[in-house]
């Protein structure tokens, strides 16, 4: 009986239930950009291709925007690199928890570390819940998702209608506002999202005065303007464990080293 094995199988098990919610907010999301880009030109093959190898929402419907924009795909995939830096920021963060892995399963973590995965994962490592294999599962079913919702649009979009008439753009931001509230975990954190939905839409109501400011560099600013600001001005020292989850926190770093004892 191989018991590495099991555990193992049962952490990657764990990391794809806490990647479902993720994979039903990816549907209608993947659906959109399935629908547009065939109306784009695409076929549904290379709308299904692109989301398997880019998985990235808010970078392939720039991308797209900029190729209809501009019709240059060097244009386009310059837009959609910039809007993607941020995975640098989110890579670099969790390196620390992936010491000593094989490079084809650092690939794989690295290729489906996404918005929506990394605020998870980050939440099950201060909650030490998180291992590597519970983030495979759940970047693993993420991608599927993804794939799963880009399929249906991109197939759908030959035999129905414009469905973005039905306000499927909506779902990306009906997602992040979903994952706000189940994340934030004090006041400070609640203040900085409300400050930087504030910012965004300052920013929105500048481009109406002639800003001229691309609507993907929103998030961008507006993010790292109030991260900055609250770091300066209320940092985030974080909300003392309550004396259950001190023993909690005890018992799961126990049930750790008992497992560290047994591997060995």
């Amino acid at each position: 009986m191989n018991i590495a094995g099991n555990i193992e199988l049962k952490q990657f098990l764990a990391g794809v239930k806490d990647g479902f919610p993720i994979f039903l907010g990816y549907l209608p999301i993947g659906i959109a950009f399935g629908v547009l880009a065939c109306q784009y030109g695409f076929t549904p093959l290379q709308a299904i291709l692109a989301s398997a190898l880019i998985l990235s929402g808010s970078g392939q419907f720039v991308a797209l925007a900029t190729l209809a924009a501009s019709g240059s795909i060097a244009a386009s995939v310059i837009a959609c690199a910039v809007v993607n830096l941020r995975y640098t920021l989110f890579a670099v963060t969790l390196s620390p928890h992936l010491q000593g892995l094989k490079l084809r399963t650092l690939a794989w973590l690295g290729h489906t570390i996404t918005d929506e995965s990394f605020a998870f994962n980050s939440a099950r490592i201060r909650e030490m819940q998180a291992s590597p294999q519970s983030m495979m599962g759940l970047g693993t079913i993420a991608w599927l998702g993804w794939i799963c919702g880009t399929t249906i649009g991109a197939i759908g979009a030959q035999y129905v209608g414009d469905l973005t008439a039905f306000g499927i753009h909506f779902a990306i931001a009906a997602m992040y506002a979903a994952l706000f509230v189940a994340l934030a975990n004090n006041r400070t954190q609640i203040y900085c999202g409300i400050v930087a939905g504030l910012l965004c839409l300052g920013l929105y109501f500048l481009n109406h005065l002639g800003l001229g400011l691309p609507v993907y560099w929103f998030t961008v600013i507006t993010a790292i303007a109030a991260a900055t600001l609250f770091v300066l001005v209320i940092p985030d020292k974080g909300e003392p464990l309550g004396h259950e989850e001190q023993i909690e926190a005890a018992r799961l770093e126990g049930a750790h080293l008992r497992q560290a004892e047994a591997d060995h």
